[in-house]
Protein backbone atom coordinates (compact mmCIF):
# COMPACT_ATOMS: atom_id res chain seq x y z
CA UNK A 1 0.00 0.00 0.00
CA UNK A 2 1.15 3.63 -0.57
CA UNK A 3 1.16 4.82 3.38
CA UNK A 4 3.95 1.62 3.51
CA UNK A 5 6.17 2.96 0.10
CA UNK A 6 9.39 5.05 1.33
CA UNK A 7 9.84 8.56 0.86
CA UNK A 8 12.26 9.62 -1.32
CA UNK A 9 13.77 12.85 0.45
CA UNK A 10 12.84 16.38 -0.37
CA UNK A 11 12.41 17.61 -3.39
CA UNK A 12 12.65 21.34 -3.83
CA UNK A 13 10.93 23.12 -6.96
CA UNK A 14 10.28 26.69 -8.61
CA UNK A 15 7.76 27.71 -11.16
CA UNK A 16 8.34 30.65 -13.29
CA UNK A 17 6.18 31.27 -16.32
CA UNK A 18 5.09 34.57 -18.63
CA UNK A 19 2.05 36.72 -16.50
CA UNK A 20 -1.27 34.65 -16.61
CA UNK A 21 0.48 31.31 -17.60
CA UNK A 22 -1.07 29.84 -14.54
CA UNK A 23 1.51 29.56 -11.87
CA UNK A 24 0.08 30.32 -8.61
CA UNK A 25 -3.23 28.57 -10.02
CA UNK A 26 -0.81 25.05 -10.88
CA UNK A 27 0.57 25.39 -7.59
CA UNK A 28 -3.06 25.77 -5.93
CA UNK A 29 -4.12 22.77 -8.22
CA UNK A 30 -1.01 20.82 -6.43
CA UNK A 31 -2.19 21.43 -2.93
CA UNK A 32 -5.94 21.06 -3.77
CA UNK A 33 -5.51 17.72 -5.57
CA UNK A 34 -2.74 16.51 -3.29
CA UNK A 35 -5.04 16.98 -0.07
CA UNK A 36 -2.64 19.53 1.20
CA UNK A 37 -4.75 22.58 2.10
CA UNK A 38 -6.36 23.14 5.82
CA UNK A 39 -9.85 23.51 5.94
CA UNK A 40 -9.72 27.65 6.71
CA UNK A 41 -7.56 28.06 3.99
CA UNK A 42 -9.61 26.59 1.68
CA UNK A 43 -13.10 28.42 2.92
CA UNK A 44 -11.09 31.65 3.20
CA UNK A 45 -9.80 31.22 -0.93
CA UNK A 46 -13.61 30.08 -1.56
CA UNK A 47 -14.86 33.34 0.07
CA UNK A 48 -12.62 35.64 -1.87
CA UNK A 49 -13.63 33.54 -5.11
CA UNK A 50 -17.14 33.95 -4.70
CA UNK A 51 -16.42 38.24 -3.38
CA UNK A 52 -14.81 38.63 -7.00
CA UNK A 53 -17.75 36.84 -8.72
CA UNK A 54 -15.98 33.87 -10.20
CA UNK A 55 -17.90 30.77 -10.22
CA UNK A 56 -15.13 27.94 -9.00
CA UNK A 57 -12.67 28.26 -6.50
CA UNK A 58 -9.94 30.34 -7.33
CA UNK A 59 -6.92 28.31 -6.48
CA UNK A 60 -4.40 31.00 -7.69
CA UNK A 61 -5.42 32.71 -4.51
CA UNK A 62 -3.37 30.17 -2.14
CA UNK A 63 -0.07 31.46 -3.30
CA UNK A 64 -0.95 35.01 -4.04
CA UNK A 65 -0.24 36.19 -0.36
CA UNK A 66 0.36 40.10 -0.89
CA UNK A 67 -2.68 42.44 -1.35
CA UNK A 68 -0.97 43.64 -4.32
CA UNK A 69 -0.62 40.25 -5.78
CA UNK A 70 -4.66 39.45 -5.46
CA UNK A 71 -5.57 42.80 -6.50
CA UNK A 72 -3.73 42.61 -9.66
CA UNK A 73 -4.01 38.66 -10.08
CA UNK A 74 -0.11 38.65 -10.28
CA UNK A 75 3.21 37.05 -8.41
CA UNK A 76 5.52 40.09 -7.07
CA UNK A 77 7.24 38.43 -4.26
CA UNK A 78 8.43 34.63 -3.59
CA UNK A 79 5.82 32.72 -2.20
CA UNK A 80 7.09 29.46 -0.48
CA UNK A 81 4.48 26.61 -0.23
CA UNK A 82 5.42 23.33 1.45
CA UNK A 83 3.46 20.02 0.78
CA UNK A 84 4.09 16.14 0.88
CA UNK A 85 2.81 13.04 -0.35
CA UNK A 86 3.52 9.39 0.65
CA UNK A 87 6.45 9.23 -1.48
CA UNK A 88 8.39 12.81 -1.12
CA UNK A 89 8.38 16.20 0.71
CA UNK A 90 8.17 19.12 -1.48
CA UNK A 91 9.17 22.95 -1.07
CA UNK A 92 8.06 24.82 -3.57
CA UNK A 93 9.29 28.60 -4.73
CA UNK A 94 6.59 30.68 -6.96
CA UNK A 95 8.54 32.87 -8.38
CA UNK A 96 7.55 36.13 -10.53
CA UNK A 97 7.20 36.40 -14.25
CA UNK A 98 7.85 39.77 -14.70
CA UNK A 99 11.12 40.89 -16.13
CA UNK A 100 11.65 43.58 -13.43
CA UNK A 101 11.42 40.99 -10.83
CA UNK A 102 14.38 38.59 -12.24
CA UNK A 103 16.16 39.24 -9.08
CA UNK A 104 13.06 37.62 -7.38
CA UNK A 105 13.24 34.64 -9.63
CA UNK A 106 16.90 34.32 -9.10
CA UNK A 107 16.29 34.39 -5.61
CA UNK A 108 13.75 31.80 -5.22
CA UNK A 109 15.33 29.15 -8.30
CA UNK A 110 18.70 29.64 -6.31
CA UNK A 111 18.24 26.73 -3.57
CA UNK A 112 15.25 24.32 -6.15
CA UNK A 113 16.48 21.13 -7.73
CA UNK A 114 14.15 21.30 -10.19
CA UNK A 115 12.10 23.94 -12.86
CA UNK A 116 8.51 24.18 -13.75
CA UNK A 117 8.24 26.72 -16.32
CA UNK A 118 4.94 27.07 -17.86
CA UNK A 119 3.82 27.77 -21.56
CA UNK A 120 0.61 28.86 -22.39
CA UNK A 121 -0.85 26.87 -25.22
CA UNK A 122 -2.19 29.56 -26.81
CA UNK A 123 1.29 31.74 -27.06
CA UNK A 124 3.88 29.58 -27.28
CA UNK A 125 7.61 30.02 -26.61
CA UNK A 126 7.99 33.36 -25.70
CA UNK A 127 10.87 35.96 -24.78
CA UNK A 128 9.67 35.65 -21.34
CA UNK A 129 10.26 31.47 -21.71
CA UNK A 130 13.92 32.10 -22.55
CA UNK A 131 14.18 34.18 -20.05
CA UNK A 132 13.43 31.28 -17.40
CA UNK A 133 15.14 28.45 -18.94
CA UNK A 134 18.15 30.77 -18.76
CA UNK A 135 18.43 31.28 -15.45
CA UNK A 136 17.87 27.65 -14.55
CA UNK A 137 20.54 26.82 -16.40
CA UNK A 138 22.65 29.91 -15.01
CA UNK A 139 21.91 28.04 -12.09
CA UNK A 140 22.78 24.62 -12.90
CA UNK A 141 19.32 22.89 -12.31
CA UNK A 142 19.45 19.31 -12.23
CA UNK A 143 15.91 19.41 -14.34
CA UNK A 144 13.92 21.60 -15.98
CA UNK A 145 9.88 20.61 -16.73
CA UNK A 146 7.85 22.08 -19.01
CA UNK A 147 4.60 22.51 -18.60
CA UNK A 148 2.44 23.47 -21.73
CA UNK A 149 -0.43 24.91 -19.99
CA UNK A 150 -4.19 26.02 -21.17
CA UNK A 151 -4.28 23.29 -23.10
CA UNK A 152 -7.72 23.21 -22.39
CA UNK A 153 -8.32 26.95 -24.28
CA UNK A 154 -6.67 24.75 -27.34
CA UNK A 155 -8.96 22.17 -27.51
CA UNK A 156 -6.68 19.33 -25.61
CA UNK A 157 -4.86 19.14 -29.34
CA UNK A 158 -2.04 17.41 -29.42
CA UNK A 159 -0.84 19.03 -33.07
CA UNK A 160 -0.39 22.40 -30.87
CA UNK A 161 1.53 20.44 -27.62
CA UNK A 162 3.63 18.95 -30.64
CA UNK A 163 4.29 22.32 -32.20
CA UNK A 164 5.77 24.10 -28.99
CA UNK A 165 7.70 20.90 -27.90
CA UNK A 166 9.51 21.29 -31.19
CA UNK A 167 10.81 25.03 -30.11
CA UNK A 168 10.97 23.70 -26.30
CA UNK A 169 13.34 21.14 -27.82
CA UNK A 170 15.53 23.89 -29.96
CA UNK A 171 15.70 26.21 -26.57
CA UNK A 172 16.83 23.17 -24.16
CA UNK A 173 19.50 22.33 -26.78
CA UNK A 174 20.74 25.61 -26.71
CA UNK A 175 21.13 26.37 -23.42
CA UNK A 176 22.80 23.07 -22.33
CA UNK A 177 19.70 21.62 -20.17
CA UNK A 178 20.49 18.49 -18.58
CA UNK A 179 17.21 16.63 -18.44
CA UNK A 180 13.88 17.84 -19.89
CA UNK A 181 10.67 17.15 -19.61
CA UNK A 182 7.63 18.14 -21.62
CA UNK A 183 3.91 18.10 -20.12
CA UNK A 184 0.19 19.47 -21.43
CA UNK A 185 -1.53 20.37 -18.85
CA UNK A 186 -4.67 22.27 -17.41
CA UNK A 187 -3.98 24.08 -13.99
CA UNK A 188 -7.46 24.96 -13.96
CA UNK A 189 -9.13 21.94 -14.51
CA UNK A 190 -6.75 19.73 -13.19
CA UNK A 191 -5.24 18.03 -16.02
CA UNK A 192 -2.25 15.94 -15.66
CA UNK A 193 -1.45 17.71 -12.43
CA UNK A 194 -1.91 15.38 -10.17
CA UNK A 195 -3.89 12.30 -12.58
CA UNK A 196 -3.56 11.27 -15.72
CA UNK A 197 -5.76 13.59 -18.06
CA UNK A 198 -8.89 11.83 -19.95
CA UNK A 199 -9.13 14.64 -22.08
CA UNK A 200 -5.20 13.93 -23.52
CA UNK A 201 -5.03 10.33 -23.95
CA UNK A 202 -2.21 10.74 -26.56
CA UNK A 203 -0.15 11.33 -24.28
CA UNK A 204 1.34 8.22 -22.69
CA UNK A 205 3.91 9.68 -20.07
CA UNK A 206 3.50 10.67 -16.53
CA UNK A 207 1.57 13.80 -15.37
CA UNK A 208 3.59 16.05 -13.31
CA UNK A 209 3.56 15.50 -9.64
CA UNK A 210 4.72 12.10 -10.85
CA UNK A 211 7.84 13.08 -12.37
CA UNK A 212 8.34 15.49 -9.44
CA UNK A 213 7.87 12.34 -6.99
CA UNK A 214 10.28 10.33 -9.13
CA UNK A 215 12.89 12.40 -10.00
CA UNK A 216 16.67 11.64 -8.38
CA UNK A 217 18.41 14.27 -7.76
CA UNK A 218 22.33 13.25 -7.33
CA UNK A 219 24.25 15.18 -4.76
CA UNK A 220 28.03 14.80 -4.65
CA UNK A 221 29.18 13.41 -1.21
CA UNK A 222 32.42 12.18 -2.41
CA UNK A 223 35.53 13.10 -0.08
CA UNK A 224 37.36 14.77 -2.91
CA UNK A 225 35.31 17.60 -2.58
CA UNK A 226 34.45 18.31 0.50
CA UNK A 227 34.38 22.04 1.86
CA UNK A 228 34.27 23.35 5.31
CA UNK A 229 33.97 26.79 5.99
CA UNK A 230 34.88 27.45 9.48
CA UNK A 231 32.09 29.76 11.06
CA UNK A 232 32.38 29.49 14.92
CA UNK A 233 36.02 28.84 17.17
CA UNK A 234 34.75 26.54 20.05
CA UNK A 235 36.72 26.61 23.55
CA UNK A 236 35.93 25.22 26.69
CA UNK A 237 35.78 27.24 29.63
CA UNK A 238 36.20 24.80 32.41
CA UNK A 239 39.22 23.41 34.24
CA UNK A 240 37.70 19.48 32.26
CA UNK A 241 38.04 20.50 28.91
CA UNK A 242 40.69 23.16 28.81
CA UNK A 243 42.14 22.32 25.96
CA UNK A 244 39.29 21.50 23.86
CA UNK A 245 39.42 23.59 20.38
CA UNK A 246 37.29 22.65 17.97
CA UNK A 247 35.52 24.53 14.67
CA UNK A 248 32.19 24.50 14.23
CA UNK A 249 30.48 24.97 10.60
CA UNK A 250 28.14 23.65 8.19
CA UNK A 251 29.81 21.27 5.68
CA UNK A 252 29.51 23.20 2.40
CA UNK A 253 30.10 19.71 -0.26
CA UNK A 254 31.25 16.49 0.07
CA UNK A 255 32.09 14.00 2.76
CA UNK A 256 33.87 14.81 5.99
CA UNK A 257 35.55 11.38 7.33
CA UNK A 258 37.90 10.90 11.15
CA UNK A 259 41.73 11.00 10.07
CA UNK A 260 41.48 12.63 6.80
CA UNK A 261 44.11 14.46 5.62
CA UNK A 262 43.28 18.17 5.25
CA UNK A 263 44.42 21.73 4.41
CA UNK A 264 43.20 24.56 6.33
CA UNK A 265 43.47 28.12 4.01
CA UNK A 266 44.68 30.79 3.76
CA UNK A 267 47.34 29.49 5.75
CA UNK A 268 48.30 26.18 3.71
CA UNK A 269 48.72 24.18 6.53
CA UNK A 270 48.13 20.27 6.31
CA UNK A 271 47.02 18.44 9.09
CA UNK A 272 44.60 15.53 9.75
CA UNK A 273 40.92 15.35 11.07
CA UNK A 274 41.19 14.19 14.34
CA UNK A 275 37.78 13.77 15.63
CA UNK A 276 34.22 15.11 14.26
CA UNK A 277 30.96 15.71 16.73
CA UNK A 278 27.67 16.25 15.68
CA UNK A 279 25.67 17.86 19.17
CA UNK A 280 28.51 16.41 21.32
CA UNK A 281 28.58 13.37 20.02
CA UNK A 282 31.54 11.30 18.15
CA UNK A 283 30.38 10.27 14.42
CA UNK A 284 32.75 8.77 11.62
CA UNK A 285 31.57 10.66 8.89
CA UNK A 286 29.39 13.49 7.77
CA UNK A 287 28.31 14.94 4.43
CA UNK A 288 27.14 18.12 2.79
CA UNK A 289 25.14 19.99 4.79
CA UNK A 290 25.35 18.83 7.85
CA UNK A 291 26.42 21.08 11.12
CA UNK A 292 29.52 19.48 12.62
CA UNK A 293 32.02 20.65 14.77
CA UNK A 294 35.77 19.49 13.70
CA UNK A 295 38.90 19.02 16.12
CA UNK A 296 42.17 18.93 14.18
CA UNK A 297 45.41 16.82 14.91
CA UNK A 298 47.71 19.62 15.45
CA UNK A 299 47.26 22.66 17.10
CA UNK A 300 47.11 25.72 14.50
CA UNK A 301 45.52 29.07 14.09
CA UNK A 302 41.98 28.26 12.77
CA UNK A 303 39.23 31.42 12.83
CA UNK A 304 36.07 32.33 11.49
CA UNK A 305 36.38 32.47 7.54
CA UNK A 306 38.59 30.12 6.90
CA UNK A 307 38.73 27.24 5.24
CA UNK A 308 39.20 23.50 5.63
CA UNK A 309 39.20 20.99 2.34
CA UNK A 310 40.96 17.71 1.37
CA UNK A 311 44.78 18.11 0.87
CA UNK A 312 44.77 16.59 -2.52
CA UNK A 313 41.86 18.62 -4.03
CA UNK A 314 42.50 22.57 -3.03
CA UNK A 315 39.85 25.35 -4.69
CA UNK A 316 41.71 28.35 -6.26
CA UNK A 317 42.90 30.95 -4.46
CA UNK A 318 42.81 34.23 -6.09
CA UNK A 319 42.18 37.77 -5.61
CA UNK A 320 40.86 38.75 -9.14
CA UNK A 321 38.16 36.43 -10.95
CA UNK A 322 35.33 36.74 -13.55
CA UNK A 323 31.87 35.76 -12.28
CA UNK A 324 27.90 35.86 -13.41
CA UNK A 325 26.50 38.53 -11.85
CA UNK A 326 22.56 39.10 -11.07
CA UNK A 327 22.24 43.14 -9.79
CA UNK A 328 19.56 43.44 -6.98
CA UNK A 329 19.30 47.20 -6.18
CA UNK A 330 17.78 50.32 -7.67
CA UNK A 331 21.19 52.52 -7.98
CA UNK A 332 23.55 50.96 -10.64
CA UNK A 333 26.78 49.32 -10.12
CA UNK A 334 29.47 51.53 -9.84
CA UNK A 335 32.87 50.54 -10.73
CA UNK A 336 34.42 52.97 -8.85
CA UNK A 337 32.82 52.14 -5.68
CA UNK A 338 34.11 49.54 -2.96
CA UNK A 339 31.68 46.74 -1.72
CA UNK A 340 31.81 43.89 0.41
CA UNK A 341 32.23 40.46 -0.83
CA UNK A 342 30.65 37.50 1.25
CA UNK A 343 31.19 34.00 0.45
CA UNK A 344 30.00 31.08 2.93
CA UNK A 345 32.15 32.48 6.18
CA UNK A 346 34.53 34.87 4.64
CA UNK A 347 34.24 38.20 3.87
CA UNK A 348 36.02 41.32 2.39
CA UNK A 349 36.28 44.43 0.88
CA UNK A 350 35.52 44.28 -3.02
CA UNK A 351 35.29 45.91 -6.06
CA UNK A 352 33.86 45.30 -9.84
CA UNK A 353 37.07 46.15 -12.29
CA UNK A 354 35.37 45.49 -15.37
CA UNK A 355 31.88 44.55 -16.80
CA UNK A 356 32.56 42.17 -19.29
CA UNK A 357 29.20 42.46 -21.13
CA UNK A 358 25.61 42.63 -20.17
CA UNK A 359 23.59 39.53 -21.03
CA UNK A 360 20.06 40.60 -23.02
CA UNK A 361 17.97 38.43 -21.33
CA UNK A 362 15.43 37.42 -23.92
CA UNK A 363 17.32 36.98 -26.71
CA UNK A 364 20.65 35.74 -25.18
CA UNK A 365 22.88 38.19 -26.80
CA UNK A 366 26.10 39.34 -25.00
CA UNK A 367 26.15 43.24 -25.02
CA UNK A 368 29.95 44.43 -25.02
CA UNK A 369 28.59 47.95 -25.50
CA UNK A 370 26.21 48.55 -22.47
CA UNK A 371 27.98 48.48 -19.21
CA UNK A 372 25.43 50.21 -17.20
CA UNK A 373 24.33 47.63 -14.61
CA UNK A 374 20.96 48.49 -13.17
CA UNK A 375 18.50 46.46 -11.34
CA UNK A 376 17.54 42.82 -12.46
CA UNK A 377 20.64 42.81 -15.09
CA UNK A 378 22.33 39.87 -15.75
CA UNK A 379 26.35 40.49 -16.59
CA UNK A 380 29.66 38.98 -16.62
CA UNK A 381 32.18 40.89 -14.73
CA UNK A 382 35.30 40.66 -13.13
CA UNK A 383 35.60 41.26 -9.75
CA UNK A 384 39.14 42.26 -7.59
CA UNK A 385 39.41 41.24 -3.39
CA UNK A 386 41.26 42.54 -0.99
CA UNK A 387 42.09 39.46 0.07
CA UNK A 388 42.35 35.95 -1.73
CA UNK A 389 39.16 34.36 -2.06
CA UNK A 390 38.44 30.23 -2.07
CA UNK A 391 36.74 29.70 -5.30
CA UNK A 392 35.49 26.97 -7.31
CA UNK A 393 33.39 26.89 -10.40
CA UNK A 394 29.74 27.29 -9.46
CA UNK A 395 28.95 24.17 -11.54
CA UNK A 396 31.38 22.02 -9.36
CA UNK A 397 29.94 23.37 -6.38
CA UNK A 398 27.15 26.15 -6.20
CA UNK A 399 27.88 26.73 -2.30
CA UNK A 400 31.72 27.79 -2.86
CA UNK A 401 31.24 29.26 -6.09
CA UNK A 402 28.89 31.67 -5.14
CA UNK A 403 28.85 34.69 -3.22
CA UNK A 404 26.51 38.19 -2.78
CA UNK A 405 27.85 41.61 -2.63
CA UNK A 406 26.90 43.75 -0.14
CA UNK A 407 26.57 47.75 0.56
CA UNK A 408 29.15 48.08 3.05
CA UNK A 409 27.43 51.80 3.90
CA UNK A 410 23.60 50.24 4.04
CA UNK A 411 24.81 46.59 4.66
CA UNK A 412 22.04 46.24 2.08
CA UNK A 413 22.18 42.97 -0.66
CA UNK A 414 23.34 44.57 -4.17
CA UNK A 415 23.90 41.84 -6.22
CA UNK A 416 24.18 37.71 -6.51
CA UNK A 417 26.99 36.09 -8.39
CA UNK A 418 27.86 32.64 -9.05
CA UNK A 419 31.73 32.44 -10.19
CA UNK A 420 32.94 31.07 -14.14
CA UNK A 421 36.44 29.19 -14.26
Amino acid sequence: MTQNLPTIGLLRFTTAGSVDDGKSTLIGRLLYDSKSIYEDQLESITTTSLRKGNEAVDLSLLTDGLRAEREQGITIDVAYRYFSTPLRKFIIADTPGHIQYTRNMVTGASTADVAVILIDARKGVLEQTIRHAYIAALLNMKHVIFCVNKMDLKAYAQSVFDTIKKDLEKLAERLLLKSVHTIPISAKYGDNVVRASAKMTWYKHSPLLKVLETLRIAYDYSKPHMRFPVQYVLRADNDLHRDYRAYAGTIAGGRICQGQKVTVLPQNLNTHIKRIEVFGQKVDEAKSGDAVAIILQDDLDVSRGDMIVPAANLPEVSKEFKATICWFNAAPLDTEKRYVFRQNTREMKCFVKTVNYKLNINTLDENYTDKCIEMNAIAEVTIKTAQPAFIDDYNTNPSTGSFIIIDEETNETLAAGMIRK
